[in-house]
């Protein structure tokens, strides 16, 4: 188990972060807890950690919202989600988590100042298999890699504009199905050592508060206050994962 003091500093504020945003608050802003995490520990091994957190987070966030998720844009999302999975595992040791860093900013910028810049033209968008599947592969890609899964999800949903329990219950089905299935790939390149299993055991209590805070804040906030939420996170952690992948490259 790690025994450090400045891995728990770090954290515990990124599974509470995940968790809210998994309960429904704050949506991207979950891309922010493994880079919190890997300032203390490699990347590789911050995931690793995370990834029984947030199957618990999972369950919990999916019993808030059992009764509100889109079962359609599940169905056209999950297969390419499942494939874009597999081509992590098998590019894992030759992609550099930077270039999925900016894979992603890029993408999350671009679609954010779209938007801004052009809210007159930005009609509400219907599900989509063709758009479903893409970014469905995207989020799987990027969620194998860097639990970052949230803003290409986000790019695809949020022009639907559904209605906020709707959201973000989708949210929390199509990611609880992803991580339940990221679990074969993350234990076949030997990721849960005793070490990583250890640590996730002991921040396991800190899962559900963060989830539970999240849900309690997105029933009272407004629809139109948390989709300025998603978009405005969605642009900070975008911009954030652009500006540490091209400092990562570079340097």
């Amino acid at each position: 188990m790690i025994t450090d003091p400045f891995f728990y500093i770090c954290a515990i504020p990124a599974i509470l972060i995940f968790g809210m945003a998994k309960g429904g608050f704050g949506g991207g802003i979950a891309v922010i807890s493994v880079p919190l995490i890997s300032l203390a520990m490699p990347p590789v091994q911050a995931a690793a950690i995370m990834l029984p957190l947030l199957i618990a987070m999972d369950a919990v966030a999916v019993w808030s919202f059992r009764k509100t998720w889109s079962r359609l844009n599940v169905r056209l999302t999950l297969p390419g989600a499942v494939a874009g999975i597999v081509v992590g595992a098998f590019s894992f040791r030759y992609l550099s988590e930077d270039a999925i860093r900016i894979l992603i900013g890029v993408i999350s910028v671009v679609f954010c100042l779209h938007y801004w810049l052009q809210p007159n033209l930005e009609k509400q968008r219907q599900p989509s298999l063709l758009h479903g599947s893409i970014w469905g592969t995207v989020a799987g890609f990027t969620s194998f890699g860097i639990h970052a899964g949230g803003p290409p999800m986000s790019i695809y949903l949020l022009p639907q504009r559904m209605e906020k329990r709707l959201l973000m219950g989708t949210f929390a089905v199509f990611f609880a199905i992803v991580n339940l299935v990221k679990l074969i790939p993350y234990t076949w390149l030997g990721q849960f050592d005793t070490t990583n299993l250890l640590t996730a055991a002991v921040l396991m209590p800190l899962a559900p508060v963060g989830v539970r805070l999240g849900y309690f804040l997105l029933h009272r906030i407004s629809e139109e206050l948390v989709y300025r939420l998603c978009y405005f996170f969605l642009f900070v952690v975008g911009t954030k994962l652009l500006y540490d992948g091209l400092a990562g490259t570079l340097a």
